[in-house]
């Protein structure tokens, strides 16, 4: 469905358009109605408008309520839209012919107005337009122009090349990393038998083993000229959901396309709770940044890991914060925790792990970093942490620094208790400062510049 639905309701009584426009208005969320008292308004305003559901009555005063059906059906615009015919006599003459007439579902008038809306919008929901981007393989510029504007005329994004080996190509650039990653396909729809080296079976092949792609991650509908048995097993053989012959009958290829988007689509609302949920065991919900356990388990891996060399470990623990919770109350000094951790999202890379280590401590693993940079980080966060100001608190923060530079294969816990030191030794001088430990041992943080560096957009100082 459109973003606003657009229904026409066709009743020759005005109490009962009335009551089921204003039903419908008040319980559809951006419904535009229009009514009509008899077939020849409503045949003037399907030449006028496009509808995305239209209501009639069974019995109209100049014609019958399935004979205009029929003319719906006869017309171009409306010949699949979808038709709700409104009657008291369901058991009799409506189900013998409505079939025939093209008539969609019924509605009971005896159940009551009062849930007709409720009717309508379940059948809204099933009934809806196409929503999906599919990857369309065909080597007939004419199927391809006929077929195409089908599909997109019922609401289906359509990319649309000559060749499995340039299907290949674009679905390949859907993987992760690649240009096409956030605007990936939800549905391939290939002829099984193309020009060029590779056929529509390969192209099913490389979806389901070089992709790894099951049938729910991307549902491939094959269009194939043979209904053979031999041929049937042998396009699900190759990984294919489901099939349509030719000629293509479009409200086949439709119920066809709505099923398997129907399982792409509840793939991916699985997908994204699974990812939610992995989200909510791994991160820290007050302050937003990675939790402890994230660290353990992960750390290692990242400490040891050639690309991130060299790598620096940060400890950053705010002064005096349990005199913040002890004189303005936990709540108060939960503030100060979540501006801490939206201060360091802000000031690191995603390539960066950050991580709330414990209570008011946070840890910072920095990849790829100088000296120099490294350096210059910690103190240009000490000096944000000094202007931050939460819930208009004075706050400062001590920040102990080590690298893989100058303490080379060490095990994450032994590499996170080197910075550790070198934060206790910022808060023995003093605090609200930065210490580093080197190969000489621990120093504290000087940085001789006439302004202090601020945060880029990355992290980095300018």
């Amino acid at each position: 469905m459109s973003e606003t639905t657009r229904i026409l309701v066709v009743d020759g009584s005005e109490v009962s358009r009335t009551i089921i426009s204003r039903s419908l208005n008040d319980q559809l969320d951006d419904a535009d109605i229009t009514v009509c008292a008899n077939a020849a308004e409503a045949n003037q305003q399907l030449q006028q408008a496009e509808f995305d559901l239209i209501t009639t009555s069974l019995m109209l005063p100049d014609i019958d309520g399935l004979e205009l059906c029929r003319q719906i059906r006869g017309s171009d615009k409306h010949r699949f839209t979808p038709l709700i015919v409104i009657s008291g006599d369901a058991d009799g003459r409506l189900l013998r012919e409505g079939f025939a007439a093209g008539v969609t579902d019924y509605y009971d008038k005896s159940r009551g107005y009062s849930g007709f809306a409720q009717f309508i919008k379940r059948f809204t929901h099933r009934q809806s337009r196409l929503e999906g981007h599919a990857l369309y393989v065909e080597d007939s510029a004419t199927a391809a122009a006929v077929n195409g504007q089908m599909m997109q005329r019922h609401g289906l994004r359509i990319t649309q090349v000559e060749s499995a080996e340039g299907a290949f190509e674009l679905l390949k650039e859907c993987l992760p990393g690649g240009p096409r990653y956030r605007d990936p396909f939800d549905i391939v729809i290939t002829d099984f038998f193309l020009k060029g080296s590779m056929t529509g079976g390969d192209l099913l092949h490389a979806i389901r083993t070089r992709f790894n792609l099951s049938q729910q991650e991307m549902p491939v509908l094959v269009i194939t000229g043979s209904t053979s048995d031999e041929r049937q097993v042998e396009v699900f053989h190759a990984g294919a959901n489901d099939f349509v012959s030719k000629p293509i009958v479009e409200e086949i290829l439709m119920a066809r396309l709505r099923s398997l988007l129907l399982i792409k689509q509840q793939f991916s609302a699985l997908r994204r709770q699974a990812e939610k949920l992995h989200h909510l065991a791994i991160t820290d919900m007050l302050t937003g940044v990675r939790n402890k356990r994230y660290l353990l388990d992960n750390g290692e891996d990242f400490l040891n890991n050639q690309r991130n060399q060299p790598l620096w470990a940060m400890l950053l623990d705010i002064d005096h914060f349990k005199q913040i919770n002890d004189t303005l109350g936990h709540i108060t000094g939960d503030r100060v925790l979540e501006a801490l951790g939206t201060l360091l999202l802000q000031s690191f890379p995603k390539d960066s792990m950050v991580v709330r280590f414990g209570g008011e401590e946070f840890a910072v693993l920095i990849p790829n970093c100088s000296r120099e940079e490294a350096v210059a980080r910690a103190e240009t966060l000490r000096l944000a942490v000094e202007r931050l100001r939460p819930v208009d608190i004075e706050i400062t923060a001590s920040i102990g620094i080590c690298s893989t530079l100058d303490h080379p294969d060490q095990s994450l816990s032994k590499f996170l208790s080197l910075a550790d030191k070198a934060l206790y030794e910022a808060k023995s001088r003093g605090r609200n400062q930065c210490c580093i430990y080197t190969q000489q041992g621990i120093e504290a943080i000087t940085l001789s510049v006439n302004t202090p560096p601020t945060l880029d957009a990355r992290g980095g100082t300018s």
